[in-house]
């Protein structure tokens, strides 16, 4: 899976602080927290028949983790409503867009770690981009990558930060392996999600998904999870080891830009053998859930 330029793009109006500006002359100071050391939180968002999903869960995830990384100012759930509506105002978007939503510590005064040289902050980001779900249908080759998850004693997962250097690291194995994307794993052996989505598996008409113990807690995870209980398909969330997921009879990933997409393989080992009964049932049953849902932003 490699994303390619979509040229209904080429023109972006791009949200900095406020500050509506063209792709090619948007840009953040050298001195912002998120280029000295990745000291920034995000979202990804996606806008459907002018409705954000699940929008109050993201802010609410977005506003968890910039608490725990005891940042000094945060937007309002307003203000950031009110700049995502102008972004995509600015853009003439309505539909079929993934927002990624950025909020870093802000500008320091000099260069350095220590959040007391930020004196001016934060820095709000909005970038929305024309993106249909980035995974087809054919099934995902995955791959197992040797780097693992943090567990919460390293780097609590709970905290959606903009260090993605392990999940870059996982990515460029994939990429050399010929695969979609990577599987990591805990430090305990266990499978966690992959590079950029959550794992779920069907065994025996039964519905697993890993603990959220070295992976964040997803939202489109939660809402899998949810329809789940409302269609009465038993899951079972707890430590899947590799094996489990080789032997499985279906597999998807999870994530705001994919949405649901079915896994083929995973290290050589194709998933099933027929028809994905659950994966299919549960993707139209998402799509039901967009097409009645959302926060609306337009208007």
């Amino acid at each position: 899976m490699h994303q390619t330029f979509d040229e209904r793009n080429r023109d972006l109006i791009v949200n900095i602080n406020g500050r509506l500006l063209h792709r090619n002359e948007a840009g953040v100071s050298p001195f912002d927290s998120a280029v000295q050391g990745g000291d920034a939180v995000w979202e990804g968002l996606r806008l459907y028949q002018g409705r954000i999903f699940k929008l109050p869960e993201h802010l609410a995830r977005l506003r968890g983790s910039a608490q725990a990384l005891a940042f000094s100012q945060i937007p309002t759930d307003a203000e950031i409503i009110e700049q995502l509506r102008r972004t995509l105002e600015a853009n003439g978007m309505t539909d079929g867009v993934h927002i990624r939503l950025t909020l870093t510590r802000g500008v320091k005064y000099t260069s350095g770690m220590d959040p007391r040289l930020n004196t001016a902050g934060p820095t709000l980001i909005v970038i929305a981009e024309h993106k249909p779900p980035v995974y087809g249908q054919q099934g995902l080759k995955l791959v197992t990558s040797s780097i693992r998850r943090f567990p919460p004693d390293c780097l609590d997962p709970k905290i959606h930060h903009n260090n993605l250097i392990q999940s870059i690291l996982a990515k460029i194995e994939a990429n050399v392996a010929g695969a979609d994307d990577a599987v990591m794993l805990d430090t305990r052996g266990f499978v966690a999600e992959t590079n950029a989505t959550h794992l779920f598996m069907v065994s025996d008409g039964v519905l697993h998904t890993p603990r959220t113990l070295a992976c964040p807690e997803g939202i489109t995870r939660s809402t899998v999870l949810q329809v789940c209980a409302e269609l009465q398909i038993p899951c079972s969330v707890a430590d899947l080891s590799l094996v489990d997921f080789y032997r499985a009879e279906e597999c998807f990933c999870t994530g705001t830009m994919g949405e649901l997409a079915p896994v083929a393989s995973i290290d050589g080992r194709a998933i099933g053998d027929g028809p994905r009964p659950v994966t299919v049932r549960l993707q139209e049953a998402f799509r039901a859930l967009t097409e009645r849902s959302g926060y609306p932003i337009l208007g």
